[in-house]
Formats: C-alpha cells, sequence, structure tokens
C-alpha cells in the first residue's frame, strides 16, 4: 500500500499545477474516490502528468468505454474534452479524444466494436457509457489481474484456481507434478505448464474466487 500511497500522492501535486484553482477540490475528491483503484489513479497520474490540451484542465469523472480480458478502454471526462486511455495491469496509453472516435481496427475488434463508424457515433455523448466504478467493490473483476466473470486469469495470478487439486495454483505442487520435476527453470517450462493448463480445461474467474482482501498479486507471471 505504500505504492499507491506514494502514487496518490504524486496526483494530489500534479493537480496543484493542472486543475483549475477553483476546481481543485473537486478534482480531488475523485482522488479519494479511486483512491485504491490502481487502473483508476494510472488514468489521473497520467492526465495530469500530460495534459492532453497543454492547458488547465480537471477530471470530471471517467467512463468505462470497453472493458475485455483484464484491459480497460477508459474515458476521462474533463471540462473541455473527453479522453481515451487503454489500460491493464501492464500500464496505460493515451488514444486521443473519444469525441473524435479513432481506435485502430485491432482494438475496435478487440473490444467488439462493430466498425470505427458505430464507435466515433458512440462517442459523441460520454453518456453512452457506464461510470467506472472501483474494482475494489467490483466482485465481477479479479482483484489481482482484472479479467471479469467467464474470463480466464492473466498466467500467474494469485487469485487463479487449480484445475488439478482446486486449490490456488501458484500455491499447490501441480504444476511441479505435472511437469515430472522438482522446479521450473526457465520459460520453457513456463510454455510447457501452459500448455498443460489449456488441455487440461484452465477455471475461469467467477465471484466466488475473490479473496477477502483486494490487491495486485506479487507473483503475476508476464506471458
Amino acid at each position: 500500500m505504500d505504492e499507491l500511497r506514494e502514487q496518490r500522492h504524486r496526483i494530489r501535486s500534479l493537480m496543484q499545477y493542472g486543475a483549475p484553482e477553483n476546481e481543485l477540490e473537486a478534482a480531488q475528491d475523485l482522488l479519494v474516490i479511486f483512491r485504491d483503484d490502481r487502473i483508476a489513479l494510472m488514468v489521473l497520474e497520467e492526465f495530469y502528468s500530460y495534459l492532453p490540451d497543454a492547458a488547465e484542465d480537471w477530471i470530471k469523472e471517467v467512463r468505462l468505454v470497453a472493458r475485455q480480458h483484464g484491459v480497460f478502454l477508459l474515458a476521462a471526462v474533463t471540462s473541455q474534452d473527453s479522453y481515451l486511455y487503454l489500460v491493464s495491469s501492464e500500464g496505460i496509453e493515451f488514444h486521443g479524444s473519444l469525441l473524435d472516435g479513432y481506435l485502430d481496427n485491432q482494438l475496435l475488434g478487440f473490444f467488439g466494436f462493430a466498425d470505427s463508424d458505430s464507435f466515433k457515433e458512440a462517442g459523441q455523448d460520454p453518456e453512452n457509457f457506464p461510470l467506472y466504478q472501483s474494482l475494489q467493490g467490483d466482485i465481477d473483476v479479479c482483484p489481482a489481474c482484472h479479467a471479469g466473470t467467464g474470463e480466464v486469469h492473466e498466467l500467474g495470478c494469485p487469485v487463479e484456481v487449480c484445475p488439478w487439486c482446486g486449490g490456488q495454483l501458484i500455491g499447490c505442487s501441480c504444476r511441479f507434478e505435472q511437469l515430472e520435476q522438482d522446479q521450473m527453470v526457465g520459460e520453457q517450462d513456463l510454455l510447457r505448464f501452459s500448455e498443460l493448463l489449456n488441455e487440461k480445461g484452465r477455471i475461469a474467474y467467477s465471484p466466488e474466487q475473490r479473496p477477502s482482501f483486494a490487491d495486485d498479486g506479487p507473483g503475476i507471471v508476464q506471458q
């Protein structure tokens, strides 16, 4: 939690320079709402670090444009515009103004949009998209890797259930038993284990798996 505290401190400092003085308190209210939400905090920090129009502005609300496999397309709605951000546990990318409605074909397909015209039409009014809710209170999202209900976890997520023993996948010994060795060494072992998992059938995220704590797991393995 020290990391989140430091991030909030950075954002609060950036707000002093980015948000208009008469709107600073309202801008800080949003920081309080998302104080423990890593996805939203990334958007706030990115926005106030690099004000898109190089002018004083502030985020009034955050809208959920789309979500798929732990990747979020969010709109930061400000006093002047609405800005698109692609966000995941891996990082954040700025994708311009929502009103411009530009999203490349790969992302359109990934998020299930029919075509660029329909996306642009929907983007003319940010209220076409629901308000983004803090992941801490959203039981339909894995608190560690952000997979949605019915989606497969990111490999190495501490919440994923082992399909062999029903225990916590990163904590049980099934990976060694399936690989028939005492330890996993290198990427080849990881790839072999991933193949075995897929053959067995990975257990997708469901709210019943949600632990009593809600934090990013320290052991997520990069695929």
